[in-house]
């Protein structure tokens, strides 16, 4: 069901309880799995009139007595969706949320970006740094968008009558360049603004109440936080959330039930890992920093990376998250040796796990991007993890040494 706009609960309570409220009467303590693909149908007509209720994005109910088609809808999916939705609310316009859970990130975001194609508005402005995947999907118009890409300043000009969305992410991926949602959105006026709020989480950004109508997040990351399920979700009103899920239908973007039950069982520690993990960035960051190889360290917690005071004055972050990016002195070639000398640190791709992983995001991540908006060959991605800062740090050393 809808998440009420305000809530009792704090962000703890809501990780623990979320998404649990049928329990009880199912008589049951941990989460269940539905992996039913087809469902028993009540008769024809109520069959029908279920499947055309799933099939336009409206969400089931007792008066159906079938969820039809696991393409359509599935039980665990939804009790993972009501979690998730009650992590952010519509506070900024006072309307319902709900969550809708997708395969993976890129579907999620793909499935918004049709939506606004679907009311007619195919037209995107878009301000990078971006995800790689998000980059180019806008920049090569795959899903019959046109894109602007501009920055905070140009963003007037760059909306038209035809534009649909404004696509952001703070922090940017992966240099983490913060950007002031509440001004990008009061610039936009009616356009719909999507934040992805991957890097963040809901634990320390919230963009719907900060004026956004789309907060996306890749569940693979801090939601899901192990490492083995992927997904995608999109918080936002009840009204958008329909849209999303007449495309999530007929495309076949459902987040299969067991990435949702394993997302679901990791929501509860969510905040704990979050916040232990920003402990260890920070000391990271401030320790990098103190190296003569490492040209620049980009992390939202230091006060030059800071000039708003977006996370220091806390008008938008709860601190600065647990993704540090670094810059070499030496370039590609010192980069690259870093990467491979790192014994502790795990060269991979992804983010937001309990393992801190290393990866060169022009090389990998951002390889489809435009050459102009391409990060430097010097640059690398850190998501740090649950280790103990020492044994990190430790790492780093060796590695640079």
């Amino acid at each position: 069901m809808p998440t009420p706009a305000h809530s009792a609960w704090g962000i703890n309570t809501t990780a623990v309880h979320a998404g649990r409220d049928d329990l009880t009467d199912l008589g049951v303590h941990a989460l269940p799995i539905d992996l039913s693909t087809t469902n028993p149908l009540p008769g024809v007509e109520r069959g029908g009139q279920a499947y055309e209720t799933l099939a336009t994005g409206g969400r089931p109910s007792a008066a159906d007595g079938t969820h039809v088609y696991r393409r359509l809808w599935n039980p665990t999916v939804g009790r993972f969706e009501d979690a998730v939705a009650r992590f952010e609310p519509c506070t900024f316009s006072g309307e319902d949320t709900e969550a809708v859970a997708f395969g993976t990130g890129m579907a999620a975001i793909a499935a918004v970006v049709l939506s606004r194609v679907k009311a007619g508005r195919p037209h995107v402005v878009g301000i990078r740094p971006l995800y790689g995947g998000t980059d180019h999907l806008l920049e090569h118009g795959l899903l019959g968008t046109h894109v602007t890409f501009t920055d905070v300043h140009g963003l007037p000009a760059a909306i038209t009558e035809h534009t649909g969305l404004v696509v952001i992410e703070s922090p940017g991926n992966p240099t983490l360049e913060l950007i002031d949602i509440s001004e990008v959105a009061r610039i936009a006026g009616e356009v719909p603004v999507m934040v992805d709020n991957t890097f963040a989480t809901s634990v320390l950004q919230r963009p719907l109440e900060l004026g956004a109508a789309f907060s996306v997040h890749s569940a693979t990351k801090y939601i899901g936080g192990h490492g083995d399920a992927m997904g995608g979700v999109v918080i936002t009103s009840s009204a958008h959330a329909q849209a999303l899920r007449q495309v999530r239908a007929i495309t076949g973007g459902l987040l299969d039930p067991m990435s949702a039950f394993l997302m679901h069982r990791g929501l509860p520690t969510m905040p704990i890992r979050v916040q232990h993990q920003q402990a260890n960035a920070a000391a990271l960051a401030a320790w990098l920093a103190s190296q003569s190889s490492v040209a620049r360290v980009f992390y939202p917690g230091l006060a030059a990376c800071d000039p708003h005071g977006l996370v220091g004055q806390g008008r938008q972050m709860a601190g600065g998250g647990a993704m540090v990016s670094i810059a070499m002195g030496g370039g590609f070639d010192a980069a690259a040796s870093l990467a491979s000398r790192l014994r502790l640190v795990l060269h991979a791709v992804s983010l937001g796990g309990i393992d801190t992983l290393i990866q060169h995001p022009a090389a990998l991540t951002h390889r489809p991007v435009a050459a102009a908006a391409k990060p430097g060959q010097g640059v690398l991605r850190i998501s740090v993890g649950l280790e103990d800062p020492e044994d990190i740090i430790a790492d780093f050393a060796q590695a640079l040494a």
